[in-house]
């Protein structure tokens, strides 16, 4: 099953993953398709706790990115600020920057590899 791991660069990172993965768990298009949870980073030497390190989705059958992808852009407009969110898929990578329609169709088209003829398109 194919993993998708979103990384949120924001000032309070922990906070921001936290938020991310309640509005994707609340969104039944995503829920209903992908298992989510928190990566966390392993305790280092005389830390407290651990420090998450991004989402993970678990893609199954019937995942739809456009739902996710558009998920993530509407969770960004509605936190009032706009972090730089960076998405992961095996060698993919791909960042959503300021969610306009064709970063959007970009990100899309990267995550189902609709652009696999073009690699340049799929990294940012």
């Amino acid at each position: 099953m194919p993993q998708i791991e979103v990384h949120v660069d924001e000032d309070d990172q922990d906070d921001a993953l936290r938020s991310l993965r309640n509005w994707l768990t609340d969104d039944s298009a995503v829920r209903t398709t992908a298992e989510i949870s928190l990566l966390e980073h392993p305790e280092q030497d005389g830390a407290m706790g651990s420090v998450l390190e991004a989402v993970q989705l678990v893609t199954e059958n019937g995942w739809s990115a456009a739902s996710f992808v558009l998920a993530l852009a509407t969770w960004r407009q509605a936190r009032g600020r706009t972090p730089r969110i960076t998405l992961r898929q095996g060698d993919i990578e791909v960042t959503l920057t300021d969610a306009s329609a064709a970063e959007i169709e970009r990100v899309i088209a990267a995550l189902t590899g609709a652009d696999s003829d073009q690699p340049d398109s799929r990294r940012a």
